[in-house]
């Protein structure tokens, strides 16, 4: 057990700095990395949940203390993914893994691809700066479900569709940052109410995490461009969707 807890609480430091360079959680690569080393996925889901929102905690305090972040444009993902990652939660729970499994291959493959190869040209010269109320609530609706379905956070939904949209990578980042512990914590919450959780995991996972995202979003903010925030974590989707697939 000890051993384990050294190598999870690894893994949460490094994925989390990784992820928390676009402003997402790392619990989209944890979840199956846990899983394949022998942690029951119902118990994987909920040590990614709580990974993702201490990590990401990290990360928003750096990005509020230096006013990275958009309050307005956050806010309606914030409400709306609150309500709908506990219903995820208790619906994961109650639907055979392999379907699980399944629909994490095609998030993921969706997510990489709107990152990699989708632009929007209306805002090709320049990042948009409105802030439409119903479109972030229904992107933090379904990014909320996906959460607690999958055990992943949220972000890594919001992000390439809020790009897609026209937003600054950058600020992308502090928003998803700031919207993922929400979603997060309330389908850790469902999971652990249900049962699914090891205690001596997540703790030590859990304070590895927080260093790693605070870290990252020092680092991504003052030395890495947003095209490359974008392409690194559309690789890294990919690959990881690569492998599932050959899981199943």
């Amino acid at each position: 057990m000890i051993e384990q807890i050294f190598i999870v609480s690894g893994l949460s430091f490094g994925l989390s700095f990784i992820f928390a360079l676009g402003g997402v959680g790392a619990a989209v690569v944890l979840v199956p990395v846990l899983f394949w080393m022998g942690i029951p996925l119902n118990e994987a889901k909920p040590t990614g949940l709580f990974v993702n929102t201490i990590s990401m905690i990290g990360a928003s305090y750096d990005n509020i203390k230096h006013k990275r972040l958009d309050f307005r444009l956050g806010t309606p993902i914030i409400v709306s993914s609150l309500i709908l990652a506990p219903i995820g939660a208790y619906v994961s729970v109650h639907i055979p893994q392999k379907l699980v499994l399944i629909v994490f291959i095609a998030f993921l493959v969706f997510a990489s691809a709107l990152m990699l190869f989708f632009r929007s040209a209306k805002y090709s010269d320049q990042f948009r700066e409105d802030r439409p109320i119903v479109p972030m609530i229904a992107i933090g609706t379904l990014a909320g479900f996906i959460s607690g379905l999958l055990g992943i956070g949220g972000g890594n939904l919001i992000a390439p569709i809020l790009i897609f949209m026209g937003y600054n990578p950058k600020k992308v980042a502090a928003i998803t940052a700031f919207v993922v512990p929400f979603s997060s914590l309330t389908g850790f919450i469902a999971y652990a109410i249900m049962g699914h959780f090891e205690v001596l995991l997540i703790l030590p996972a859990g304070a590895a995490a927080y260093a790693g995202g605070y870290l990252a979003t020092v680092f991504m903010q003052n030395r890495m461009k947003p095209s490359a925030v974008k392409r690194l974590l559309a690789v890294i989707l990919l690959v990881l969707a690569v492998k599932l697939i050959f899981k199943l």
